[in-house]
């Protein structure tokens, strides 16, 4: 599947040839912060395969697996764009909120489930909108309080 995205600013874009049926769900720690999400929705493109235009910032990060992994971002308006390997890269690890394809993206898989937030399962049970309106008040359960 051929996708594109961009930052949030546009200062960087990509394309890329991704397989949908790689696309995982990633509970690690390390994801849980650099994504500000309990989680963060990733899709693996082969290096040949993804083509860069713009510098992003890279930061250089020993993963939850004791990987080095460069975490590529945009240095102007920080948004997250993928990760890949420091040397001998053969694929980079696209973060698909960036993505405009993302609709088609379904998850396939998660990993690193050990450090999965616990209360993810409520989340279908809250009260939502379809866009931002004044702040449900919903009363807390009595034994929060």
């Amino acid at each position: 599947m051929q996708i594109d995205g961009a930052c949030h600013c546009g200062q960087i874009s990509f394309t890329a040839e991704v397989d949908p049926a790689h696309v995982m769900v990633c509970h690690c720690t390390d994801c849980q912060i650099f994504s500000g999400s309990p989680f963060r929705v990733v899709v693996p493109a082969a290096i040949d395969q993804f083509h860069l235009l713009g510098e992003p910032r890279r930061y250089v990060k020993v993963a939850q697996s004791g990987a080095r992994r460069v975490q590529a971002f945009c240095p102007e308006c920080g948004t997250p764009l993928f990760a890949t390997a420091p040397e001998n890269a053969t694929q980079v690890i696209i973060r698909t909120g960036c993505v405009r394809q993302r609709h088609a993206l379904k998850p396939v898989a998660q990993i690193w489930c050990r450090s999965a937030l616990p209360w993810l399962d409520a989340v279908p049970e809250l009260p939502g909108s379809a866009e931002q309106q004044s702040f449900l008040r919903a009363t807390p359960p009595a034994a929060s309080r």
